[in-house]
């Protein structure tokens, strides 16, 4: 039994599950009825003696070794995207030791990767920044992605966002990057529930002008644009947008709240997966996908659909801060050895929090040795002064 609070203040008592779950095995091969990428967390060295807004301390070891647990379970990698930290404690230089140390793994082990490409090397301390600047930052740090082998994702910026008076200047910095990359990339559209400050992406807050910019782009270099990632937490958004993509773009669905029935699909397509979620959810999700291989879409539903309200519970508001939740159950699965973050950022969630995420957890089997799981919990819960029985 192990004592959790609650929201209200008050604890109540749980009882873990004792039996091990029915996780798939490592090694089967890729998936192949869909695209998967993990948009996948870095794990910090715990002993780095620094501080929130200093340089972050990466356990390099063990940030790669993750990354082969979601290759072995034939997953791709999303790298140095929002789940790694991307402007909340991983900045560029480190940003962009990720992606060369990860596309050096990819080619040993013969794992796919895609690397973020973004511009955070303009810092907000320095703004505001030109079109020119922007593109710039664009440029080098697509270079980097370029040279390791790598897809690469055009992330959106924040000093784009700040700079821009307009559709207008979208279409011009990322039309100029698309004619300059090597191989056709993957556009991202990150809603301002992820990130405040992109807010009027595309160059307006009204969803459906900003759209029809975006579209644009697609459709003036749709030899340049292997897919689109859309993150706006917006299935039917998500949809219509994915019907007016041109053949042959695809549609990455970065959509935590409603992924099983994106992925799914109906009978007009169906959305390739590019997930925050899939860090913890790795092996569930590819064992739901190889059941879509086989044309059981019932059966991946089944597998996916209970994982949903873990999913809803790490990306509730504010959502940015999802990624605490990530790293708590990567180290209540034994994936890491601590709960430290780059950026302090451990810190970013209450405890209420922490012990839903468990309970969720535990109940839908995430976690491969549940002993190891609830005993780590019970070592945090007395951290915080919660005696158990």
């Amino acid at each position: 039994m192990i004592r959790l609070p609650d929201a209200t203040g008050a604890v109540r008592e749980y009882r873990p599950r004792t039996d091990a779950p029915a996780l798939p095995a490592a090694g089967e091969g890729p998936l192949t009825s869909r695209i998967v990428f993990s948009a996948a967390h870095v794990v910090a060295d715990p002993y780095a003696d620094t501080t929130p807004d200093g340089p972050a301390a990466v356990d390099w070891d063990a940030t790669l070794a993750f990354r082969r647990h979601l290759w072995s379970h034939g997953l791709g990698v999303a790298e140095a995207m929002d789940t790694a930290q991307r402007g909340m404690g991983l900045d560029w230089a480190g940003a962009a030791e990720l992606i060369r140390r990860s596309g050096a793994e990819a080619k040993a082990h013969g794992g796919r990767i895609a690397c973020g490409v973004g511009t955070d090397q303009l810092t907000a301390d320095a703004a505001p920044y030109t079109l020119d600047q922007v593109r710039a930052a664009y440029e080098e740090q697509l270079a980097v992605v370029e040279e390791t082998g790598a897809q690469a994702i055009l992330m959106a910026s924040r000093a784009l966002a700040a700079c821009a008076t307009g559709p207008e200047d979208y279409l011009k910095i990322y039309g100029e990057l698309l004619r300059q990359a090597a191989e056709p990339v993957v556009l991202h559209w990150l809603g301002p529930m992820f990130d405040p400050a992109l807010t009027g992406y595309w160059g307006s807050t009204d969803l459906d002008a900003a759209t029809e910019t975006f579209l644009e782009i697609i459709a003036d270099h749709p030899d340049k644009v292997d897919g689109v990632k859309v993150s706006l937490l917006d299935a039917g958004r998500e949809v219509a947008l994915r019907r007016r993509l041109p053949n042959g773009v695809r549609c990455y669905t970065g959509d935590d709240f409603h992924y099983p029935e994106l992925i799914a699909g109906d009978e007009q397509g169906f959305s390739h997966a590019l997930l925050g979620i899939f860090d913890p959810l790795g092996p569930i999700a590819a064992q739901a996908v190889r059941t879509l291989d086989t044309g059981d879409t019932a059966g991946f539903r089944a597998r996916l659909d209970p994982t949903v309200e873990l999913s809803r519970h790490l990306f509730q508001s504010p959502t940015r801060y999802y990624k605490t939740g990530v790293v708590f159950l990567a180290w209540l699965a034994g994936h890491q050895e601590h709960f430290t973050m780059v950026g302090g950022l451990q810190s970013a969630r209450s405890l209420p929090h922490f012990a839903r995420a468990y309970e969720l957890a535990d109940g839908i089997g995430l976690f491969p040795d549940p002993a190891l799981a609830a005993g780590r919990m019970k070592s945090l819960l007395a951290v915080y002064g919660v005696e158990q029985p």
